[in-house]
């Protein structure tokens, strides 16, 4: 069927963004004649695709959401779903599969709406789940399986990236600021689980052995992380930290232009596979398989050697799997890549 006008609701975080693109990169292909939006919290909003791929950008402020009275959220869902209906849909795509994204479907005006395979959160009775051929394998791959299911040739993994020109010079200005000239390392601490993280012990020992060599290592990542960020510099003074210093965009390009990029499993991890950049990432809780950096052949992936790795859980009592990936392990793998570049 050809569909004209066309909603993904794919709203957060930055990691789940980042894999959706490919999928809107041969959605669009698919419908080249199609008007394509995409429904997406305003701060993720930053790395939906640009026509193109991505005809309008539409919100649903989440923040904004959680703060309000009732009667002020019940006058913003009315709104939202007034807003929804006026661009009348012909074929919605929840590809966030959660209880937020179902009602927000169920709201659109439009009865034609699919998701990806795991839809969650009661958001399958809402959507039918298309589960296609890879349903057990790499989450882009199971968002691509919806392209497929609608006709698409996934000839390849594209990843729709912004033009980050004006960004590039402002972070070429906030490292001439911190004494960066030459080549330098991205290390990004934080995580949305605090399991997910590696210690940032580690991170200053493998910083003083980086920086030994002559290379210079800059911190980065959100205000969330400003914390981090100071207990590392207070170990390892000569690191840059630009931890909470430039914006998403900002981000992309500070790593865009990095010699090799280290962190655990973590949103800009996801910024570095897609720009095709050297990386090196540490996996603890979670299974780099169905979540990983994915579609570059520039990847080093660390599992821990924790018999209980790949647990998903998001606290825990007994945690060491992140300790357990020791800063030699990492640097043995950041000097393979080096040498590769």
């Amino acid at each position: 069927m050809e569909y004209k006008n066309i909603l993904i609701i794919k709203m957060s975080s930055l990691g789940d963004i980042l894999h959706t693109l490919p999928f809107a990169a041969a959605l669009r292909k698919r419908y080249p004649q199609a008007k394509i939006s995409w429904l997406v919290h305003p701060q993720f909003a930053g790395f939906v695709p640009d026509k193109p791929v991505i005809d309008e950008v539409l919100y649903f402020d989440k923040v904004k959401f959680k703060k309000m009275g009732l009667l002020d959220k019940i006058k913003y869902f009315f709104s939202m779903r007034s807003m929804l209906h006026s661009k009348h849909f012909d074929l919605v795509i929840d590809m966030q599969g959660l209880f937020k994204s179902a009602v927000l479907a169920a709201i659109s005006g439009c009865s034609n709406r699919i998701g990806y395979c795991e839809m969650r959160e009661g958001s399958g009775f809402i959507s039918k789940a298309i589960c296609g051929s890879h349903s057990k394998d790499h989450v882009i791959e199971r968002y691509l399986d919806v392209a497929r299911y609608l006709g698409a040739d996934v000839e390849k993994v594209d990843f729709p990236m912004p033009d980050l020109t004006s960004e590039s010079q402002s972070v070429q200005k906030k490292l001439a600021e911190q004494n960066v000239t030459g080549d330098y390392v991205v290390f990004v601490p934080g995580a949305r689980w605090q399991t997910k993280e590696w210690p940032v012990e580690h991170y200053a020992e493998l910083a003083s052995m980086i920086l030994a060599e002559g290379m210079q290592v800059v911190l980065a990542g959100g205000s969330d992380d400003l914390d981090k960020g100071n207990k590392i510099k207070e170990l390892c003074p000569e690191v840059a930290n630009l931890i909470g210093q430039t914006s998403l965009r900002e981000l992309a390009a500070l790593i865009q232009g990095c010699v090799v990029y280290i962190s655990a499993d973590t949103g800009p991890l996801h910024f570095a596979a897609a720009l095709k950049k050297p990386l090196v990432a540490m996996y603890g809780p979670t299974k780099a398989d169905r979540t990983g950096p994915y579609g570059s052949d520039k990847v080093s992936v660390l599992l821990s050697p924790a018999a209980c790795a790949g647990c998903l859980k998001k606290s825990c009592n007994n945690w060491h799997c992140m300790h357990d990936i020791t800063p030699e392990m990492v640097y043995k793998a950041y000097k393979e890549k080096l040498g590769r570049i």
